[in-house]
């Protein structure tokens, strides 16, 4: 895939990962929309990126319509969808309620598959196109205080791998990337990001990862992409 000129939506683009990768796509000669949930961080994170902003919330289907008019209002046609917004929480097993796993559901997994669902629309008829989805390393294990976070996104390896094979027939590329020890606001109720750790993982690495999938030529693609910290510890 050639970045220059593609066009690009990324959910949770105001922040961490989405961000970082928002910010190298635009560099490369991309062209970038990003989504948030907070209309001021949005346009805030866009001016600075110099993509465009939507606010919408990605669990909510009139939101996703919307993002799709704006952003094919802008830029005519989709090259590739980023579905990063995500949500976590962390509860020991006997601390948890149906609350806390239909909130961490409604975004991390319905709202990556109605995205979705409208990309692969364009995608079919184009012909073209890539998903990536942003998984967590939490898509291949589990952890302590971790069922409610990690089974949004040991479900969304699941539907990766079915989109893959959904897709693969119109050519579109279905790419499921798995950070670990990345220091962003993931987790934070203020949605502040955490300090720079010298031996942790930045949203940077993980759009260096993301870059680097995409580029290889088309008639090939990664599947999944583990993202470790060399040495976190």
């Amino acid at each position: 895939m050639q970045l220059q000129n593609s066009t690009f939506l990324i959910t949770g683009g105001t922040l961490g990962i989405g961000y970082a990768t928002a910010k190298l796509l635009v560099q490369h000669g991309a062209k970038v929309a990003i989504t948030g949930r907070t209309a001021a961080t949005v346009r805030r994170a866009a001016t600075e990126l110099g993509a465009l902003g939507i606010t919408a919330d990605v669990s909510k289907p009139a939101d996703v319509e919307r993002t799709y008019q704006e952003f094919l209002t802008e830029f005519g046609h989709l090259d590739c969808l980023i579905n990063n917004a995500g949500i976590g929480t962390s509860k020991q097993l006997v601390d948890i309620t149906p609350e806390d796993f239909q909130r961490v559901h409604d975004t991390n997994i319905v709202g990556a598959a109605l995205m979705a669902q409208q990309a692969a629309k364009l995608f079919m008829e184009q012909k073209s196109g890539n998903i990536i989805n942003i998984g967590s390393s939490a898509a291949t294990k589990g952890y302590e205080s971790g069922s409610i976070y990690v089974a949004s996104k040991f479900a969304l390896r699941g539907m990766t791998q079915c989109w893959q094979s959904e897709l693969r027939k119109y050519n579109v590329r279905v790419i499921l990337i798995n950070p670990s020890e990345v220091t962003t606001a993931f987790g934070s109720q203020e949605r502040q990001e955490r300090p720079e750790q010298p031996n942790k993982l930045r949203g940077e690495e993980i759009a260096s990862a993301i870059k680097g999938a995409l580029e290889m030529d088309d008639r090939g693609f990664i599947t999944e992409l583990n993202v470790w910290a060399t040495n976190p510890f």
